[in-house]
């Protein structure tokens, strides 16, 4: 066991190396330790850091989906340390999907799944998202409509047409996750879709593409021939 992280020699440090040596440098572990802040007993920072990185398998993806209650039944994890965890990994996620300047293109079934699945694949729930486009596909804003259960989420597309009207958008593109894995669309999926098709045709907002992802891959409804199709 490693002796009280304030008798390191201070290059050694976590919060002293990243001063002196930029974030990049820094492991997962150190990383997790200045989240952390401090150690419980005889255990530094750096050993609950590592025990709870060994717990999901030393996978951020993993650690990700963990929740407040898991994290405090690490003993030296209280709720604000287990919030300052989960707070920090949200904002890398949003981080990860944040619409960069210059407005990207959305050409292809690609492109959206390149710019949603950073939100969307360490979610243990489903959770539907909108992305707003310009007549030319250039992407608006990305919006999270509702977040549910294992296996549904409610949508009301007057959230969604609401937001359009506002942003002036032309072209909306659906996406949802299957936290399952399973990438086969539901009857309910075919049926939100045709709902938010035929409303978007009555305010002149074209629903391009509707997919679904998972950590397994993704389907598009355009790809595969499935948009419009009746439920």
């Amino acid at each position: 066991m490693l002796p009280p992280i304030c008798d390191w020699p201070e290059e050694d440090r976590p919060r002293e190396k990243l001063i002196r040596n930029g974030a990049k440098v820094m492991t997962n572990a150190e990383l997790l330790a200045i989240l952390i802040n401090t150690g419980q007993d005889n255990k530094s920072a750096i050993d609950l850091a590592n025990e709870i990185l060994f717990s999901a398998g030393n996978n951020l993806a993993e650690l990700a989906k963990m929740d407040v209650r898991q994290l405090m039944g690490f003993r030296g994890v209280g709720q604000a340390k287990a919030v300052t965890i989960l707070a920090a990994m949200e904002l890398a996620r949003r981080k990860q999907c944040a619409v960069p300047p210059g407005r990207p293109v959305i050409r292809n079934s690609e492109d959206i799944v390149s710019l949603l699945r950073p939100l969307m694949q360490d979610q243990c729930y489903e959770s539907f998202y909108t992305l707003y486009l310009s007549h030319a596909n250039k992407v608006l804003h990305c919006s999270c409509i509702s977040t549910g259960g294992f296996t549904s989420t409610t949508v009301d597309p007057r959230m969604i047409f609401q937001e359009a009207l506002c942003l002036r958008a032309t072209r909306l593109i659906l996406a949802h996750n299957h936290p399952s894995g399973s990438l086969n669309a539901s009857r309910a999926d075919l049926r939100v879709t045709n709902r938010l098709i035929a409303a978007g045709r009555l305010l002149d907002i074209e629903v391009l593409d509707h997919v679904i992802i998972s950590d397994t891959g993704y389907m598009s409804f355009r790809d595969d021939g499935m948009l419009g199709q009746e439920a």
